[in-house]
């Protein structure tokens, strides 16, 4: 019999590097994929739903779930804070149920910290200047968060090298096979899997 605790996949990407998109078709295409909804003070931007998208909640009420201990990680990203319950991932992955992230590198460095055998995947655009039209493509920041997004986002793209794999998005349909490629391969992976070794009976 094989027992195994879930696997959590943190995704992270600078803004503009399509991995919103790639985590919400991620989820379509591979069964038993558990998501967690971050917790931000940001607001919606349009078409965002409440508790699918992010858990949309005041300051106030983040910062008493931080005293709490109630996260596992948070960060400060363009002026907002994020967060990810700590409950509701112990919860899956103790089921063993595996768990895909859409995290910021703060974040990323918390979660590898906390669990280590958390599999880590960046997010890359082809450029700096596809990220900046991106961007601009979506039509809901001012001028000014451009700006900071993009300042942001030349320092998140440094620190790719503390990820277990890189996904350069020039084409969503081959960024989504190679993310699916990972998930499946470390569910694979012999030292992510509990075998009962009476159960194992090998054939001459």
């Amino acid at each position: 019999m094989i027992r195994r605790r879930g696997t959590l996949f943190v995704v992270s990407a600078p803004s503009g590097a399509g991995k919103t998109t790639l985590c919400r078709e991620i989820r379509l295409r591979v069964p038993d994929l558990a998501y967690s909804v971050s917790v931000t003070t940001r607001s919606p931007r349009p078409g965002e739903i409440d508790n699918v998208d992010f858990r949309f909640t005041a300051e106030a009420e983040f910062r008493a779930m931080l005293a709490r201990g109630e996260l596992a990680e948070w960060a400060t990203v363009h002026g907002n804070l994020y967060g990810t319950r700590a409950g509701v991932l112990e919860d899956a992955l103790a089921a063993g149920r595996d768990v895909l992230l859409d995290i910021d590198t703060q974040g990323a460095a918390q979660l590898r910290a906390r669990y280590p055998d958390a599999v880590l995947v960046f997010i890359l655009a082809p450029s700096i200047k596809d990220l900046e039209t991106r961007l601009r493509e979506r039509r809901s920041d001012a001028e000014s968060e451009i700006a900071r997004r993009l300042a942001r986002a030349r320092e998140e793209i440094a620190l790719w090298r503390r990820y277990d794999y890189l996904i350069v998005n020039r084409d969503v349909k081959e960024a989504l096979d190679q993310l699916e490629s990972i998930i499946h391969a470390e569910r694979c992976r012999v030292a992510r899997l509990g075998l009962t070794l009476p159960d194992l009976e090998v054939q001459s």
